[in-house]
């Protein structure tokens, strides 16, 4: 074991599962690609440019998570290579665990730097929920849900949603070490987002990246549905991903694998546009977010890990 080259086996792990999860999902992967030779090059070279600067967003909000000042490169590096680790794990943990270890290693002590990935995913839910909430207010038609919902499937949904946030409560009260430990992060969370909002340019950066990074997701799916003739609204598209978005959060799929495409065709079709041309452009767009970065990102990963930035 002592001998057994570690880093070198976590090097190559990322190709290796990139080629699982490519193989697993080819027929979508293939389907996509086709897409694309059908739409018009413009408008998926705006998508592809908005999909770059979805990383910039994510390494301002990063930065402005924490009160020390980060790498840039690095870290802008990093938020590529978490994207590559995001679609590779369920639920977010990929990018969590590259960041976290990334924080540490610029030495912001491990408590600290789980505190700051709170007040991120925190800030950039709020964000997300925020613009849809504003969106639908000034678009109220955009989304015609009730063909495409079971009649009654709200309340036990909500059902549903309150047992668990009860049960999470009883087992918080009733367990007096996880209790403490959650008492502990809570404390330590509460003073990083103090330290940060004393400071303008890091609440800035928190906020506005939080804001921007949602955004210029929905834009790239927009000019992918421009780029396929999808006949729905901009807005209407922009609230069609957001919606989409926050329906799948809890689902545990890598990267929303399976579970994005199924939530934004709904989406979209609700939002107007025929299923068969709304199904191309999730499929292109998926292509254009997940798949061709993948494999660049796997790599960039590979090499931070060698050189020991995470």
């Amino acid at each position: 074991m002592r001998r057994l080259p570690v880093r070198r086996v976590l090097c190559l792990l990322p190709l290796v599962l990139v080629g699982v999860v490519a193989v697993r999902n080819w027929p979508v992967l293939a389907e996509g690609f086709g897409q694309l030779r059908t739409a018009r090059w413009p408008w998926l070279v705006a998508a592809a440019g908005a999909t770059c600067l979805t990383w910039v967003a994510a390494a301002v909000t990063r930065q402005g998570a924490v009160v020390e000042r980060l790498p840039r490169l690095r870290l802008l590096a990093t938020q590529f290579a978490a994207g590559a680790a995001n679609h590779l794990l369920p639920t977010g943990l990929g990018a969590s665990a590259v960041n976290l270890r990334f924080m540490t290693v610029c030495g912001v002590p491990p408590a600290r730097s789980s505190a700051a990935l709170a007040l991120y995913l925190l800030a950039e839910s709020i964000a997300r929920v925020g613009l849809l909430a504003a969106l639908l207010a000034a678009f109220p038609g955009a989304l015609r849900l009730g063909p495409l919902l079971p009649e009654g499937a709200f309340g036990p949904l909500l059902a549903a949603l309150g047992g668990a946030t009860v049960l999470a409560v009883a087992v918080l009260l009733c367990v007096r070490r996880l209790r403490a430990a959650v008492t502990a992060f809570l404390r330590t969370a509460l003073g990083e987002a103090r330290s940060v909002h004393t400071r303008p340019a890091r609440a800035l950066a928190l906020w506005g990246g939080s804001l921007a990074f949602p955004a210029l997701q929905a834009a790239g799916l927009a000019a992918v549905a421009r780029g396929l003739g999808l006949t729905v609204p901009t807005g209407h598209v922009v609230i069609a991903y957001l919606a989409a978005t926050v329906a799948v959060a809890l689902v545990p799929t890598p990267g929303g694998i399976g579970s994005v495409e199924a939530a934004l065709i709904v989406a979209l079709v609700a939002a107007g546009g025929p299923v068969a041309v709304a199904t191309a452009v999730v499929l292109a767009y998926r292509v254009i977010t997940v798949w061709l970065p993948m494999l660049p990102g796997a790599v960039t990963l590979g090499v931070l890990v060698r050189w020991k930035v995470i």
